[in-house]
């Protein structure tokens, strides 16, 4: 009986050991079924263990996630493709498991207890084991985490993460397949374009060479970024604002300030500032005094009056804009005082 009892106290550890899978036979077994399945091993709170247990001379990239939608994460089922994907790549890409990593998804469904246990309370969560034996095994044992808090759903991050923290191996790249809807339907719009441009090009070339147009358009992108248009969006300025008694003021004092309408009013006059002028954005407003009427008004006389072939229509052109220049000078000169109260200078009938 003593011997007997001494022979099974010895049997049993060697059973118990032959029981036992090697590391390297876990490996191979899970990385047969990754292959055939193309895709993250699912796991539950059976499996999870199992997968990750020590000793392990191969890496576990798991992805904790909820996607069933009374859960409400709309990041982890954005995700999932992705993830889907990473790991269809890296395995195709590495079919004899020279990297050794395996990949698998626990949803929350299937492992309530590992969540418990691991006290997550966001997801998706993404977690890497390394090796815990073997030559770049880490004494620890502590998983890295990837940061899903920039609200990333996309793959390319997640495996050039992987990629830096693997030690060594192939790093397979990120096979995306080809999307023949958005080929088809860029190669359909691109095939539109011409045909629409060879079908109107007799109309649209003698539009797009007018130098009326490009120069209006030109004095459109001068008045809008010179009459302080980007200056109201930055100092999210008011409108417009009570001027204590009552009324409405339209301007506001002080080279320092100004209202949503001032700038409208001033844009709708003004045309260029001086470039040697280094001062705020309301004082090169008011020492815009080729405004666009200004413009108008001076190139008529330039170039229309002198066209003119009868005289009396000529001469009262010219005493036409004549006026025209002189009150719109006098009402910039009016504006300018209104910002700054000193300016001693004035011109009728403002």
């Amino acid at each position: 009986m003593r011997v007997s009892a001494a022979f099974s106290a010895f049997l049993l550890p060697l059973a118990a050991l032959a029981a036992k899978k090697p590391a390297e036979d876990r490996f191979q077994d899970y990385h047969t079924q990754q292959l055939s399945s193309a895709a993250p091993l699912k796991l539950d709170d059976t499996s999870y263990p199992k997968l990750t247990s020590a000793p392990r001379d191969y890496s576990v990239a798991v992805l904790l996630t909820a996607l069933e939608s009374r859960f409400g994460c709309k990041l982890c089922n954005d995700f999932q493709p992705e993830w889907d994907l990473l790991a269809k790549s890296w395995t195709k890409g590495d079919k004899q498991g020279e990297s050794r990593i395996i990949f698998g998804t626990l949803n929350f469904v299937d492992g309530k207890d590992t969540f418990q246990s691991l006290m997550l309370q966001t997801a998706p969560v993404l977690l890497l084991f390394h090796p815990t034996t073997g030559p770049h095994a880490k004494p620890d044992g502590q998983p890295s985490r990837f940061d899903f808090s920039s609200g990333t759903d996309r793959a390319d991050p997640v495996h050039a993460w992987i990629a830096r923290q693997l030690p060594s191996g192939p790093h397979p790249p990120l096979s995306r397949p080809v999307n023949y809807v958005k080929i088809i339907t860029v190669v359909t719009a691109l095939l539109g374009a011409v045909t629409f441009f060879s079908v109107t090009a007799p109309y649209l070339v003698p539009i797009l060479q007018n130098r009326n147009l490009w120069a209006a358009l030109s004095l459109l992108a001068v008045l809008l970024f010179t009459s302080g248009h980007m200056y109201n969006h930055i100092r999210k300025v008011p409108y417009i604002s009570g001027d204590g008694k009552g009324g409405i003021s339209y301007f506001a004092g002080g080279f320092q300030n100004q209202f949503g309408l001032e700038t409208q009013i001033v844009a709708a006059m003004c045309m260029s500032s001086d470039p040697t002028l280094h001062l705020t954005q309301s004082i090169q407003l008011m020492y815009q005094f080729v405004d666009g009427v200004l413009s108008f008004a001076t190139i008529s006389l330039a170039l229309k009056v002198p066209r003119m072939a009868d005289p009396r229509v000529q001469q009262i052109a010219v005493f036409v804009w004549g006026a025209i220049i002189l009150g719109m000078y006098s009402f910039l000169l009016s504006v300018f005082r209104v910002k700054n109260g000193g300016y001693p200078f004035w011109l009728p009938p403002f």
